[in-house]
């Protein structure tokens, strides 16, 4: 019998499909990426994605009985049985993928929604490497997110365990969330919604700035905080808030170890954790005040880490 020391990552956007060979030790032995084809109802990614690591196999005179599975994660909600509702990004209606890919490729897959498995990735290999309980805030686009207990991914019972960007933060933002709501973290803690609020600022506020000069970025902003800019400082205190409040209930619930930031924003550094850690201190329940709070390190590679590494257990 071959022995299985390999695994396989795959996680699925809507416009590229990145993918990882790793061995069981976690090393990233080749990574590679396809285009996603979502037309026709999205019905060639997963006999693209088959073909890919056939081939991919084949250069690496990997066997698929030498793979101990394929994990793969997916934009939207998976339960637990592999099985996505809807995926408009990728043009899926429910559909059975881990089902689908273990038939097309003989090797056993699992999966998971993205967000939750780049944080399993940040849990094995990356900023939260050493803890087993973690919350993970991609600011982005939007805000994703994913909780690990125990060195397991919470998916709960519709699969949409760790969407924290649709949790409550303030009804009186404008307009609505892309999920219908209005009122959630992301319209206010993402790069989009961090934008927005040096906008609402740069008009009640007649102050120079920084952001007066350029188009206004989420980078832009941090990048006048860390010039001393007074208004863009009133921003960060802001969007800071909106995140250390969010974050104090979301450690009440779940007292986790460490909180993993990710996404475009992170990119700010260390100043970004100080503006979001003080305004978690002054919410926090006191027995969750010694939680840590770290930089996601893995970048891009997150979900295919996370990916792998769903296929270990």
């Amino acid at each position: 019998m071959s022995v299985k020391e390999y695994c396989i990552g795959v996680d699925v956007g809507g416009t590229t499909v990145k993918m990882g060979l790793f061995n069981r030790g976690g090393d990233l032995l080749d990574k590679w990426e396809i285009v996603t084809r979502t037309e026709n109802g999205g019905e060639a990614i997963l006999p693209d994605i088959a073909a890919s690591i056939k081939e991919k196999l084949a250069v690496h005179q990997v066997t698929p009985q030498e793979v101990c599975g394929i994990g793969i994660g997916v934009p939207g909600p998976m339960n637990a049985e592999g099985t996505v509702p809807h995926t408009a990004n990728l043009g899926w209606g429910r559909k059975e993928v881990t089902r689908e890919l273990t038939e097309l490729t003989g090797i056993p897959a699992r999966g998971g929604n993205d967000a939750n498995v780049a944080a399993l990735g940040e849990m094995w290999k990356g900023g939260a490497e050493g803890y087993r309980n973690v919350i993970m805030l991609t600011l982005g686009t939007g805000v994703g997110g994913g909780i690990i207990i125990d060195g397991k991914i919470l998916v709960g019972s519709h699969g949409a365990g760790g969407e924290v960007g649709h949790t409550y933060a303030d009804e009186t933002v404008s307009g609505h969330c892309g999920c219908g709501n209005k009122g959630c973290l992301e319209q206010v803690a993402s790069a989009t919604g961090l934008v927005k609020l040096a906008k609402e600022e740069l008009e009640r506020s007649a102050d120079d700035s920084l952001l007066r000069q350029e188009p206004v970025t989420a980078k832009a902003v941090f990048d006048a905080v860390k010039a001393g800019d007074q208004l863009a400082i009133r921003v960060a205190e802001r969007f800071g808030d909106y995140l250390g409040k969010a974050i104090a209930t979301f450690t009440a619930v779940l007292d986790p170890e460490v909180i993993v930031i990710g996404g475009g924003v992170s990119k700010a550094g260390p100043i970004l954790l100080e503006y979001i850690q003080k305004h978690y201190l002054r919410h926090c329940y006191k027995a969750t005040r010694g939680v840590q709070f770290v930089l996601a390190t893995l970048g891009n590679d997150a979900g295919i880490y996370g990916c792998a590494r769903t296929v270990l257990d």
